[in-house]
């Protein structure tokens, strides 16, 4: 088996829970819906299947995004905040470009990943959402990412052995000057923060 499939596997078989139907959340999918603008298209997913078909990352996801959707509408928040698809997906809008119902199913994943952050239910283990809370916390701090630094933090929260596997590819960033250990930042960083919250509010 090679790593590609292996790693797929492994993404693949870290589900969460099925919910009881006494569990599950009704409100969910307004929530999905406020976080997007024509989220309310997903209401009439005709769950075809062209997204899962489009998505050049589904065989690495738990859950396509037709099974996120069907999930969402269900009212499984857990489940779906849970799930390792909404940071697999590379943000490529090919589910979003071949979708019949014109369903902004990219930006409904982004606003997954906000609401999954918000409420701590991210894969833990997972390195994705981990960089990106390092990116974001250095960013407020800094004013300036330090892609080598940002690296190392995300590896050592969750899978210390990948620092040897891409030790070599980061070597020879380092070599060619594409990338430092030197932590950079910005002579006023408060202002890219002041920025970040404007946004938020």
């Amino acid at each position: 088996m090679s790593a590609r499939s292996r790693l797929a596997k492994k993404w693949r078989s870290a589900k969460s829970p099925s919910r009881f139907e006494a569990d599950l959340d009704p409100g969910f999918a307004q929530e999905v819906i406020a976080q997007v603008e024509g989220g309310e298209r997903l209401l009439g997913c005709l769950q075809c299947g062209t997204c899962a078909g489009a998505c050049p990352l589904s065989m690495f996801m738990d859950r396509t995004p037709r099974r996120l959707i069907e999930k969402i509408r269900a009212g499984a928040r857990d489940e779906v905040l849970g799930s390792s698809a909404i940071w697999v997906c590379a943000s490529c809008y090919a589910c979003t470009v071949e979708c019949p119902k014109q369903i902004p199913i990219t930006e409904v994943i982004h606003g997954l990943r906000r609401m999954a952050f918000e409420a701590g239910t991210y894969p833990k283990w997972f390195t994705n959402p981990v960089l990106v809370r390092e990116l974001v916390t250095m960013a407020e701090s800094k004013g300036r990412s330090t892609e080598s630094r940002i690296a190392m933090r995300s590896y050592l929260r969750t899978d210390p052995a990948q620092l040897l596997t891409h030790a070599f590819v980061g070597m020879k960033l380092m070599r060619r000057g594409r990338m430092g250990l030197r932590s950079d930042s910005m002579r006023e960083p408060e202002q890219v923060k002041k920025l970040l919250e404007a946004v938020d509010s």
